[in-house]
């Protein structure tokens, strides 16, 4: 399903294990934009503390987030797609904050089951994102508020439905 060039850089959000690596390339290449990995913009201190356990702190996040930023920013009238799990309002602002106007930073936000999520983390092979931080995960989560530009996505199904689905809900935002 070959969908027309958007001028928006997509931030494909949600707790971990909903999909957004997998989803992620999947809309880019539905929408002809490059894709951008988000955990790839982490430092490697970042990395060593979730593959321990441990939650990362806001601070660990800003750096992450202005480099996700800073990708969109020259992205920016060009297109897009990122992911990030942009779990709280403020990690969205700061994404924003880069962007160069308002419009063009968009959200999909990868949704679902509780269940449905960690019985994809418990199967997913080679990624440093243990099960054992989805509660953190679902704790920080501050769902798109109604001034946010964005759209949610529910991730049951395959991937290339999940793929569809987003990129009917970003037809509709226009």
């Amino acid at each position: 399903m070959q969908e027309r060039r958007t001028p928006h850089v997509v931030v494909v959000m949600g707790v971990a294990g909903t999909g957004k690596t997998t989803i992620g390339p999947l809309l880019a290449d539905r929408l002809g934009v490059p894709y951008a990995e988000g955990d790839d913009f982490h430092p490697p201190e970042n990395i060593q503390k979730m593959s321990s356990g441990t939650p990362l702190t806001d601070d660990d996040r800003w750096p992450w987030l202005d480099a996700i930023g800073s990708w969109a920013h020259r992205r920016a009238g060009l297109g897009g797609v990122v992911s990030s799990s942009a779990l709280k309002r403020s990690y969205r602002d700061r994404l924003r904050a880069a962007a160069p106007d308002v419009d063009s930073l968009v959200f999909v936000h990868l949704t679902g089951d509780r269940a449905l999520i960690e019985d994809r983390m418990s199967h997913r092979q080679g990624h440093f994102m243990p099960t054992a931080l989805l509660d953190s995960q679902f704790a920080t989560l501050e769902p798109l508020g109604a001034d946010e530009v964005g759209v949610g996505v529910d991730v049951a199904g395959s991937p290339e439905e999940i793929a569809d689905r987003a990129v009917v809900a970003l037809r509709d935002l226009d």
